[in-house]
């Protein structure tokens, strides 16, 4: 049913419809309608869940932490500085295979304050062992959430899932949403029978001690079973599109790359606003396209590869930095080419939207019009005189 909804309220509809059994979270701007709407649902009845109240992230997420050791499907939510406050226990969530689904609503990290959107704060933690996926609008937001059960309670997989979604552009945005009906996600969704868990009738120990002569064995096993999530996604999503009738790849998208000569590639929201601008530039004669990557973690490398080779060049669009190195995504964008002989010949790096500055499409037509002109990471839309004023 198509429903008028803000981003925020349609995922705490979705994860509703998911039911899971225990809830935990802090609120933390732009996350806490997600949230306060949950634990509504909760005092309502309408969720059969349990809505653990808590002081911090830390704690939230040490209490889904303890519910899914248990046997429970479990969510959480957070944001920036509350992501980095949790940021201890969700190595440890990886670490011992956790099927957690949480939502980041994407935020600038601190200092100074900022409570708009980049994408600082997840990928920062890119390396915690969760998978992370980017929604580009609240009806992706909605679909990513089902599809993130699925992939992290699968028995060949079993690992927490990130879905993020860009602060208050997709949190607080109202969209037309298509939401589903509860047996619809019954049928995408079964209920979650745990392969392991905490049980007085049959003890185990979860998260030991393990000196030198085990641990690099554990680490090893997250890393192949990040590459079978690159095989688990596309599988996942083509089960979704027959049961809901929405298609997605799961991994990357491209948007008018089949003749493109110059690509943009980019994470979340700022895709749609890259695709309104290429469709302008298209009508000028501009041969120009953009690769969405939907999944961040773990990191699509072939698929971006076949379907970047025979671009000549490509522009990475990064809503986060690595401060005094490359950005994040372009850095990993060149790692994919690096030896081939098919690939761009150019790959210009651009830092866009910090701390929620607007991304409009004249942003992205200048970016367009220093695509290989740049090697280095480009502020697009930097104010100099700011810049001379305040931090000189």
């Amino acid at each position: 049913m198509k429903e008028f909804q803000e981003g925020s309220l349609a995922v705490a509809e979705i994860v509703r419809m998911c039911k899971p059994g225990v809830v935990s979270a802090y609120p933390i701007t732009p996350q806490t309608h997600i949230v306060e709407e949950l634990a509504q649902m909760v005092a309502n009845g309408d969720l059969k869940a349990q809505c653990i109240n808590v002081e911090s992230e830390h704690s939230a997420a040490s209490a889904v932490f303890g519910a899914s050791a248990a046997g429970v499907r479990s969510y959480t939510a957070t944001s920036s500085q509350g992501l980095f406050y949790m940021a201890e226990v969700l190595f440890n969530i990886a670490g011992v295979r956790l099927p957690i689904v949480m939502t980041c609503a994407n935020r600038a990290i601190s200092a100074p304050i900022n409570i708009w959107n980049d994408q600082q704060d997840a990928v920062s933690l890119r390396d915690c062992g969760w998978v992370q996926v980017y929604a580009e609008d609240v009806q992706e937001a909605v679909d990513l959430h089902m599809i993130a059960y699925r992939l992290a309670e699968d028995k060949n997989i079993m690992l927490p899932v990130m879905v993020n979604m860009d602060g208050f552009v997709l949190t607080h945005g109202i969209e037309t949403v298509d939401m589903p009906s509860q047996e619809q996600v019954d049928k995408y969704l079964p209920s979650y029978t745990p392969l392991y868990k905490l049980d007085i009738k049959n003890p185990m120990t979860i998260g030991p001690l393990v000196d030198p002569d085990y641990y690099m064995e554990t680490r090893y096993a997250i890393q192949e079973t990040h590459k079978s999530v690159l095989g688990m996604l596309p599988k996942l999503t083509e089960e979704f599109s027959k049961v809901f009738g929405r298609t997605y790849n799961g991994l990357v998208e491209g948007y008018r790359l089949d003749d493109a000569e110059k690509a943009f590639v980019a994470m979340g929201s700022v895709c749609g606003t890259t695709k309104e601008a290429i469709d302008s530039m298209r009508k000028k004669g501009k041969k120009v396209g953009l690769l969405k990557i939907s999944c961040y973690r773990p990191f699509p490398h072939q698929a971006i590869y076949e379907a970047l080779k025979n671009v000549k060049k490509v522009a990475v669009l990064d809503r986060a930095l690595s401060l005094g190195s490359y950005a994040p995504l372009a850095s990993e964008i060149k790692s994919v080419f690096f030896g081939k002989k098919k690939g761009p010949q150019t790959i210009s790096s651009f830092i866009v939207g910090l701390g929620g500055r607007d991304i409009t499409v004249h942003s992205i037509e200048e970016a367009y019009k220093l695509i290989g002109k740049k090697e280095t990471c480009e502020f697009i839309d930097l104010k100099p005189e700011l810049l001379k004023e305040n931090y000189a």
